[in-house]
């Protein structure tokens, strides 16, 4: 296999944006110039996802207010899904509500149950602007409805409810970044 075919192979790890960042909270920008530093930055987007052992990324989680992702994300049926949405729209999120053990890695180490569609659909573009949809199941389902709620300024921890939030955010305040 060439090198060229593994996402990441050139890209550098950057720093992961952690909750409490106001960066994580602002709305992200359509991306409009589909050039090489577009391609360099979904190369940053994978090898930091890898770097963190995560199974998706948005670009705002390393600090750029785009509305681009990437993923290397199973499905319920330990289906691999590998790939980046550039400009994402979920069009579709239905099907049954699951509440399931959610994380990020913009909140190191924490993680609660938190109620995702089954089913979700995002249509979007690639790195050189043509057109991409992708459907999603189970846990892939819940990345990529978890991955457009950052480029709308949204983390996990908002979706959580009741006892769960409450101790979510006493576990937040405990953690060395989120003081």
């Amino acid at each position: 296999m060439r090198h060229g075919s593994i996402p990441g192979v050139h890209g550098r790890v950057r720093p992961l944006t952690l909750l409490g960042d106001p960066r994580l909270r602002e709305h992200c920008g359509d991306v409009t110039d589909f050039g090489p530093d577009l391609a360099a930055l979904v190369e940053d987007l994978f090898a930091t996802m890898y770097a963190a052992q995560g199974v998706g990324l948005a670009a705002n989680q390393i600090g750029v207010p785009l509305r681009v992702f990437v993923y290397d994300c199973p499905d319920d049926d330990d289906v691999r899904h590998l790939g980046h949405v550039v400009n994402p729209r979920l069009v579709a999120a239905d099907g049954i509500v699951l509440r399931g053990p959610e994380g990020c890695l913009s909140l190191p180490g924490l993680e609660a149950g938190t109620e995702r569609y089954d089913h979700a659909v995002v249509e979007g573009l690639t790195v050189t602007g043509e057109p991409v949809t992708v459907h999603g199941t189970g846990f892939f389902a819940r990345c990529l409805q978890h991955e457009c709620d950052h480029l709308e300024g949204q983390v996990y921890a908002d979706r959580v409810t009741g006892w769960r939030k409450r101790r979510l955010e006493r576990r937040i305040g405990r953690a060395s970044w989120g003081r």
